[in-house]
């Protein structure tokens, strides 16, 4: 059954707070392979309270202090979202915090809210990427935090000048103006001092920082991947934050949409994997997988407020095993799980 305990307290995080699993082991690329669990979905719309009373899905995860923290995407009957908090001790069963941690509150927020958070914690900081959405255009926007409870939003939209290139379902290519969405930042600097991000909605991005604060995108068309097999050639948007290999290189989890291949129905959605070299994005990745991780075959990922979705931004490694946290058609939070390598 779908988690339903709440609380008006939730644990204290701290910037001493210990984060990963006590025994993390570094992984090979690829992770898996995962499998769906018998209890989907997690968390589930709750009519009481009005925040998260129409849809659940779409969370960011973190451990810390033995515990898996969730932020997930909630929406109301009127479709405006905002950001809840989760937490559990064993992965699966959650207890909810009774209220939002963040929610809209910017001209650029209103009327879609704030939706689809990533997390990184560096120097005991946590650092919420999210997207704005004001009906017209989504903005990718960044939040800091030390105790996952109380935000701090660090300006406007981290990239108000962006113009990219949408292939669009009816085959339209479509020039954007402003638009951006999907931040999954690297928790570690490269040689030269440069933090950076992977974002993105239609092509995967990239953008770099010295601070963590104030981001620089690189041109569209330096753009560093884009989709090479059917099932990808839609749209890719990255996932969590990626993951460092035990030879040093990352693991992107990443979402992906086509317009149609063997096996996938239209704008089906699915969750895949890829090897990255932090120190030379500019080369694109080093590999990917061939068919995805995860793929639709639930029926509430096949019908939901978005039919055939499902769709990634929180990956924890925690007893044993790595947990892809899922929204399922855009209504309901799943999860599905790998056996750590040895």
């Amino acid at each position: 059954m779908p988690s339903t305990a709440y609380s008006s307290t939730p644990p204290t995080i701290t910037p001493a707070s210990r984060e990963g699993d006590a025994n993390y082991k570094a992984p090979i690329f690829p992770l898996g392979p995962f499998t769906k669990y018998s209890g989907n979905p997690l968390l589930v719309p709750n009519p009481v309270n009005e925040f998260e009373s129409a849809y659940i899905y779409n969370a960011a995860a973190i451990v810390l202090d033995d515990t898996v923290f969730l932020l997930y995407r909630a929406q109301n009957a009127a479709k405006v979202s905002t950001i809840g908090l989760a937490w559990s001790s064993d992965g699966y069963e959650f207890t909810r915090l009774d209220r939002p941690i963040l929610e809209p509150s910017e001209p650029w927020e209103m009327g879609g809210g704030v939706e689809d958070p990533r997390i990184v914690r560096i120097d005991g900081v946590f650092y919420m990427t999210y997207t704005a959405w004001d009906l017209k255009v989504p903005k990718l926007c960044l939040a800091t935090s030390t105790d996952l409870v109380h935000w701090e939003k660090r300006g406007g939209p981290l990239f108000p000048d962006f113009i990219d290139v949408d292939d669009a379902l009816d085959g339209r290519i479509k020039v954007r103006f402003g638009h951006s969405k999907s931040g999954a930042i690297f928790p570690e600097k490269t040689a030269d001092g440069k933090f950076m991000m992977i974002f993105g909605e239609a092509i995967l991005c990239v953008a770099e920082s010295k601070d963590l604060i104030n981001w620089k995108a690189w041109p569209f068309d330096e753009y560093f991947a884009r989709g090479v097999h059917e099932w990808e050639n839609r749209l890719l948007e990255p996932g969590p934050t990626p993951i460092k290999t035990r030879d040093g290189r990352w693991i992107l989890v990443y979402n992906v949409a086509t317009k149609g291949a063997s096996g996938f129905h239209f704008n089906q959605y699915s969750i895949s994997q890829m090897l990255i070299d932090l120190e030379n994005l500019r080369d694109g990745p080093l590999a990917r997988l061939d068919r995805p991780s995860v793929v639709v075959s639930a029926k509430n990922e096949h019908l939901g407020q978005v039919n055939e979705v499902v769709f990634c931004e929180g990956m924890v490694q925690f007893k044993g095993k790595w947990f892809i946290y899922y929204g399922q058609g855009d209504s309901e939070l799943g999860v599905a799980t790998a056996e750590v390598q040895p």
